[in-house]
């Protein structure tokens, strides 16, 4: 499985951006998926996730109300709309996969379930 996220970049507090994950390869569709930040100094956390058909998904407390996950099942392609941004929200994005699930409602918490990761990519909001 290969992960190509795209959509970072500088933006001013309160604005909005948009990130994308777009996955290919065996049982990728299958997978469930996820988005993960990190700050300089700071440990990896989860963000949000979403089961294989997007039919459940997962917030942090720190973005709930602010970011939404989807997927385009079409082209297996997770997306994180991203609105009221905050300082606190600069970090290196990363999507990640896991292995296929069988579970269709099934989505991960756990960052050790995460077996496939995507390149990062920055995300700067100035205040």
């Amino acid at each position: 499985v290969q992960l190509q996220a795209s959509g970072g970049g500088l933006v001013q507090a309160g604005g909005s951006l948009r990130l994308s994950c777009a996955a290919s390869g065996r049982s990728s569709s299958a997978a469930a998926r996820g988005w993960f930040r990190q700050a300089p100094g700071k440990d990896r956390e989860l963000v949000a996730a979403t089961s294989r058909l997007g039919i459940r998904t997962y917030y942090a407390d720190y973005v709930k109300g602010r970011f939404t996950i989807d997927k385009d099942n079409a082209k297996n392609t997770v997306s994180l709309q991203m609105d009221s941004l905050i300082p606190d929200d600069t970090a290196v994005y990363y999507c990640a996969a896991t292995t296929l699930a069988t579970n269709p409602t099934y989505y991960a918490t756990d960052e050790a379930a995460y077996r496939y990761w995507g390149q990062g990519t920055q995300v700067t909001v100035s205040s």
